[in-house]
């Protein structure tokens, strides 16, 4: 199982249909897609900013943003299934379909570890891929993204957030990092795993 993490800024982009039409013609049964927040996250930093409210307050308004996202993929490309649990997901999987987390059970009453913005939807697809013991995590971006870099030297440009190195440097899976013009690199991936 893969999980692809793919970055809100390319919501406006015409390359996020592109990467959804691909993930789903290649990767029915093994892709799970992580959204970012999309401009929806922008909106909750401004109304933090403008109401004062608290890093839980935005961290579950920041879920929901994702979760918009998410219900915006599946309308552009209605195939995909929305899954907001572990087990619907591996539903969705077993079921041969390529499935879009809806991350709203990370919702919180009380701040953890998670709820600052420290941890974006860049660390919150680690955690995931954590969780379903994932193969691989490919994490999509629309600016420049070096792949070679060190995944510190990203973490300290912004590329991925703060907690993200924390999160991914135990992990029995592959992380790459992708530029939004990646698509036929990510394609070649799919097509040279074997199905497990």
């Amino acid at each position: 199982m893969w999980v692809v993490k793919i970055g809100g800024s390319l919501s406006h982009d015409p390359a996020l249909r592109e990467w959804l039409t691909q993930l789903w013609e290649i990767g029915g049964g093994r892709v799970v897609i992580v959204p970012g927040g999309a401009d929806f996250a922008d909106a909750v930093r401004q109304y933090q900013l403008d109401w004062r409210v608290d890093d839980l307050v935005a961290h579950n308004m920041c879920l929901l943003a994702m979760a918009q996202y998410a219900i915006l993929m599946q309308g552009i490309l209605p195939e995909l299934v929305l899954a907001s649990s572990e087990e619907r997901i591996r539903s969705a999987l077993r079921d041969g379909h390529v499935a879009v987390w809806v991350p709203t059970g990370l919702m919180r009453i009380t701040p953890d570890t998670t709820t600052n913005w420290d941890t974006t939807s860049d660390s919150l697809a680690a955690i995931l891929s954590n969780s379903l013991n994932a193969e691989r995590l490919m994490v999509v971006k629309s600016c420049p993204v070096d792949a070679g870099a060190p995944l510190e030297t990203l973490a300290a440009s912004g590329v991925v957030d703060a907690r993200f190195v924390g999160h991914v440097k135990d992990a029995n899976y592959v992380v790459e990092m992708f530029n939004k013009g990646d698509l036929a690199v990510m394609r070649d991936r799919l097509l040279n795993v074997p199905v497990v």
